[in-house]
Parts: structure tokens; sequence; C-alpha cells
């Protein structure tokens, strides 16, 4: 897991599109190797990391609210 990724669910206020493309960044970040992609890498990198922005956004959509009665 990346460290510097955090969670986004139940963050108050509710986590923003700057939020989740943040996360995405980092996840690819951490899965292609590259901190910074070469000029040929570049656009299979922006086009993971915005498939996973909008991924990341469905399933927030998409999680029911979790109840902490007791």
């Amino acid at each position: 897991m990346c460290r510097s990724i955090k969670v986004l669910r139940k963050q108050t206020p509710p986590a923003t599109p700057v939020d989740m493309q943040a996360a995405a960044l980092q996840f690819v970040r951490k899965v292609s190797g590259f901190r910074k992609p070469s000029k040929a890498n570049q656009p299979s990198f922006d086009a993971a990391v915005a498939e996973i922005t909008q991924a990341t956004e469905r399933l927030l959509r998409r999680l029911e609210p979790e109840d902490r009665a007791p």
C-alpha cells in the first residue's frame, strides 16, 4: 500500500475530485515505478491515472454507509 495515499471514504469534508486524482496518481506511480514517466510512456501513465480516478469516484459513490450503532 502506498503510505501517502489517504483514506477517502468518510472524509470530512468529503473527498474532492482533486483528492481522488492525487490518490490515483500516487497509486500509478507506485505500480509503475515511475515518479515521472518518459515522454513515450506519458500517455499510458496519464490514461491509467484518469481510469483509476474514475473508478475511485464510482466506488465512493456506490459504497453503502455503515452504521456504527452498538
